[in-house]
């Protein structure tokens, strides 16, 4: 358990670093493209890892729901939107709003779906993490 822990935050700095760079591509170009390089160069890294290590052409394809690869629409909308909010209001605070956004929905999306665990729990957790948030950017 431990490991996946390590890797979920691993993907997490790695999304903060991401939002980071295409941040500064954003100022100093614009956000349409800061995610078109962050695209092409994910695309190439992709192929190669595809290559090298397999996996991109996997039986039973066809079977697939056409629906299931919708997420890379929503992917490049993400990116998008949030190289723009950088620009527009720095990184921690699009950092905070991205997780915020992240933790309701993955809640709203755990009840819905009858993942296993306690919902009120997880409900609370979410609501005493914003509130922290929250707190941390109020004024003095």
């Amino acid at each position: 358990m431990i490991w996946f822990v390590l890797i979920a935050f691993l993907g997490g700095a790695s999304v903060s670093l991401s939002r980071q760079i295409n941040g500064r591509l954003s100022l100093s170009t614009s956000a349409m493209h800061a995610s078109f390089w962050n695209h092409i160069v994910g695309f190439g890294l992709l192929t190669l890892m595809a290559l090298v290590f397999g996996g991109l052409f996997t039986p039973g394809i066809k079977d697939i729901p056409f629906w299931a690869y919708l997420g890379g629409t929503v992917g490049v909308v993400f990116i998008a939107l949030s190289s723009w909010l950088v620009a527009k209001i720095g990184a921690a605070q699009t950092a905070l709003l991205i997780i915020a956004g992240q933790m309701i929905s993955g809640v709203v999306l755990d009840i819905l779906t009858g993942a296993p665990g306690n919902p009120a729990a997880r409900t609370a957790g979410v609501a005493l993490i914003l509130a922290g948030m929250w707190l941390s950017q109020r004024k003095r």
